[in-house]
């Protein structure tokens, strides 16, 4: 059982290595870059060019490990060229940096050799993250919202609505406020709670009553929530 996770690069620390061992630990990146892949595609919206870079990226790392094996110059020299990866790139969600890091990881794995190390690492946590996708585990409440309100800029925003959403809604957290239209109207953004799913039309009926019928807008929140440190 041990021998799965011994390396099949065979040196001590000299950087060479035997053109079998390249090969094998090349293929080897490849094929578990399109696993990680094929699990990113999985229930989640992506595009072909990310694709190509998680099936790619694990090889290309695995290179430059076996390039740099035993040569701390270079593996230092290394490391601050792929620093200056972060200063090109743009953002992306959760998972596209989940992935990223699962494929570096799996590429590091296979560069020193331990190839089977790496393909049984790919599948705990592709299977750990199948799991979690199946599972309710860090569902966002289903009766949480995001309510934008257009007021003129005469209303007072900070108590005019108490009374209504003292009685539809369980949370509310002011998020933003924004002036727009040369500054006659603000725009206020909440993140609400409502105690009941069929009483979001009577909330908004509400609502227009006491904002003079201008633009309201409740919808599903998104998944990107500011922290509070």
């Amino acid at each position: 059982m041990d021998i799965i996770f011994q390396s099949v690069i065979n040196n001590s620390g000299s950087g060479a290595f035997s053109t079998g061992a390249f090969l094998i630990c090349i293929a080897a990146a490849l094929v578990l870059g399109m696993v990680i892949a094929a699990a990113h595609m999985y229930k989640n919206t992506y595009s072909k060019s990310f694709i190509m870079t998680l099936v790619l990226l694990p090889s290309i790392v695995a290179l430059v490990i076996m390039l740099v094996n035993g040569n701390l110059g270079a593996g230092v020299a290394v490391m601050g060229a792929f620093s200056l990866v972060r200063f090109r790139s743009i953002p992306g969600t959760a998972r596209e940096i989940g992935s990223i890091f699962l494929a570096m990881a799996v590429g590091l794995a296979a560069g020193m050799g331990y190839i089977g190390a790496a393909a049984i690492f790919v599948i705990i946590m592709e299977l750990a993250n199948l799991l979690f996708l199946k599972s309710s585990f860090g569902d966002r409440p289903k009766l949480e919202r995001s309510l934008r309100i257009t007021i003129p800029e005469s209303l007072d925003y900070t108590d005019v609505f108490n009374e209504v959403f003292k009685e539809y809604l369980a949370e509310c957290q002011l998020v933003s406020v924004k002036t727009t239209n040369m500054g006659s109207l603000f725009k206020l953004e909440y993140r609400i709670m409502l105690k009941e799913a069929d009483t979001e039309k009577k909330l908004i009926d509400d609502l227009r009553c006491r904002n003079g019928n201008l633009e309201i807008l409740c919808s599903q929140t998104s998944g990107t929530v500011k922290e509070e440190l």
